[in-house]
């Protein structure tokens, strides 16, 4: 059984891109019976896997129908055989010392099995790592804004259980990762940048197209009531874990609206929805200090007025 399965989704990526996440995959300190390495091209319009060359037999490669990127990480879920699991975006990297870092938590520590470490989209650079004391999944989402990129973390393949991404959405981190971090009994978070993002202005989230930004405002509203319903049905500590996630969500969601689409039309259709869900205004909680000054701001319609002519600009 390897000890991390690379699971590696690819549509239509530049070679280069595609050969610099493999390379710094192969670059960490993990022998070849250690690591896995699964690259799922989801219906690009070339092979992708001849942009590897000579590290083509270096990894599991599965060519299927274009169907998204839940489904290619469904796809390699369903085939990965490691004890755990990382995802990695094809245009991505892992950076090489920080990510040891964290293979030596998960080979010190036969218990862990949920790992949260930092994203960087600059040049790494030295820095001294401190890893926080382990905890249960539903601890640290209780005390800590979520980063729900699925990137940013490796666990235990065997936490899983039934759960999958949903398939055909924008946004499936964000219920994919909460979903998944509750069901974690110990928990390590590190402030080892051991993942390297690249900004891509032609990406998804960074479109204009107002059919995508539509979208994506729909999905990430569906998720948000999905996992308000899910969060209303768990024990205790779970319940307490989702909804300051979901809370959370939600500002994002009602900032997202303002600073997309620009619209009061927009903003009261969806605030109205919000509503009818048992979910606005905004819970009175004493998360930060933003979320209390945005919770007063959208609370009224006024407030909402100013914000509108405000936040498009800051954004800009």
């Amino acid at each position: 059984m390897p000890l991390i399965s690379f699971i590696i989704p690819s549509f239509n990526l530049p070679s280069d891109y595609l050969l610099e996440c493999v390379k710094s995959i192969l670059a960490l300190p993990l022998s070849e019976q250690e690591r896995e390495i699964i690259l799922i091209d989801d219906g690009s319009d070339t092979n992708q896997l001849e942009s590897l060359g000579d590290l083509k037999n270096q990894v599991l490669f599965i060519r299927q129908k274009n169907s998204g990127l839940s489904a290619a990480r469904n796809r390699g879920i369903e085939l990965c055989t490691g004890r755990f699991i990382q995802f990695v975006d094809g245009d991505d990297a892992l950076v090489k010392e920080a990510y040891a870092h964290c293979i030596d938590i998960i080979k010190n520590d036969s218990d862990a099995d949920f790992i949260k470490f930092q994203m960087t989209s600059n040049k790494p650079s030295a820095t001294s790592l401190h890893d926080d004391h382990p905890v249960a999944g539903t601890t640290y989402m209780r005390h800590n804004n979520l980063q729900a990129s699925a990137c940013s973390y490796l666990f235990k393949k065997s936490i899983l259980g039934e759960l999958r991404f949903t398939n055909g959405i924008y946004h499936e981190d964000e219920e994919f990762t909460p979903l998944l971090m509750i069901r974690s009994e110990r928990l390590i978070a590190t402030n080892a940048p051991a993942y390297s993002y690249r900004k891509r202005p032609n990406s998804i989230t960074q479109s204009i197209d107002t059919s995508t930004i539509l979208k994506r405002l729909d999905d990430k509203q569906q998720v948000l009531l999905r996992l308000y319903d899910i969060a209303c049905h768990q024990h205790t500590d779970s319940r307490t874990a989702l909804l300051r996630r979901v809370y959370q969500l939600e500002m994002d969601y009602i900032y997202n609206v303002i600073t997309d689409t620009r619209s009061s039309q927009q903003l009261e259709q969806r605030i109205a929805a919000l509503s009818n869900a048992g979910l606005f205004p905004l819970a009175k909680a004493n998360y930060t200090s933003k979320y209390k000054w945005f919770r007063r701001m959208s609370k009224s319609k006024a407030g909402r007025h100013i914000l509108l002519a405000t936040l498009p600009h800051l954004k800009a």
